[in-house]
């Protein structure tokens, strides 16, 4: 019988790619994205007017109509407790590593880096130049505003469009038309896809609509989904907040 060859690879590296979709390491990774967010919209609350992103304001009007003033604490709460049940779930099946996390922020900042080119140069070849596809009254807000909402994008775009929207459309495909895996999962992608971009133009500070930047929105939001499929939630979250920042530093296009 021959002798078991041990493996080359640290226990660190052969597991990350499996280790970073847990919610131990999954949830804990968007914890820093939530406190930046809120710290961040508190501070510049006088400049900005009040302003955050839509995605929070939607999710929290629920709990704001339910109970008044008290709604936004009741939210946090609700998925504090969610995701703290995930995680010390989780962490039965092993202990938590620090370095992983390291790990997880390289690799968020390499592919907002790399959706960035290969998103634009998309859209590009489909439709032509882009016009500087930017957030929302970014001159109004200011760069510290456009990162507030960067931030708060990464955390509940990610949460409504991903989490809820293509979880749900996915499970509405399997259960209700019980469609197969393939047929399931392209319906809730194209789906959340379409929903994300057109997000962008509902309400006050809504951008303009263009074909080409929803389109351009469109194909970000299938990027997102299927690294959501692929790489969990946190490393979305934190993809996207660092995809957005390198619009707001740096332009659309």
């Amino acid at each position: 019988m021959p002798t078991p060859v041990a493996s080359p690879l640290p226990a660190t590296r052969r597991t990350y790619w499996h280790d970073a979709r847990a919610p131990r390491y999954s949830l804990t990774f968007a914890v820093p994205l939530f406190v930046l967010y809120e710290v961040l919209a508190a501070a510049l609350h006088g400049v900005s007017g009040g302003v955050r992103n839509g995605a929070d304001v939607m999710l929290k009007a629920p709990f704001i109509a339910a109970f008044g003033g008290r709604g936004p604490l009741v939210f946090v709460g609700v998925l504090a407790a969610v995701c703290t049940w995930a995680v010390v779930r989780d962490r039965r099946k092993g202990p938590m590593r620090s370095s992983m996390f390291g790990l997880m922020m390289a690799e968020s900042v390499a592919l907002a880096a790399v959706f960035g080119g290969v998103i634009g140069t998309l859209t590009a070849k489909l439709l032509g130049p882009l016009q500087g596809v930017a957030l929302a009254q970014l001159d109004q807000l200011g760069v510290p505003g456009g990162i507030m909402v960067s931030l708060g994008a990464g955390l509940y775009e990610e949460l409504l469009f991903r989490v809820i929207l293509v979880g749900a459309l996915l499970w509405g495909a399997k259960r209700l038309l019980g469609w197969g895996p393939v047929a399931s999962g392209s319906l809730a992608i194209i789906g959340g896809a379409l929903v994300f971009s057109a997000f962008h133009y509902v309400g006050a500070y809504g951008d303009p609509f263009t074909i080409s930047s929803f389109t351009f929105r469109a194909i970000a939001g299938l990027a997102f989904s299927g690294l959501y499929v692929l790489r969990g939630f946190g490393i979305t979250a934190w993809t996207h907040a660092w995809y957005d920042i390198l619009i707001v530093m740096f332009g659309g296009g």
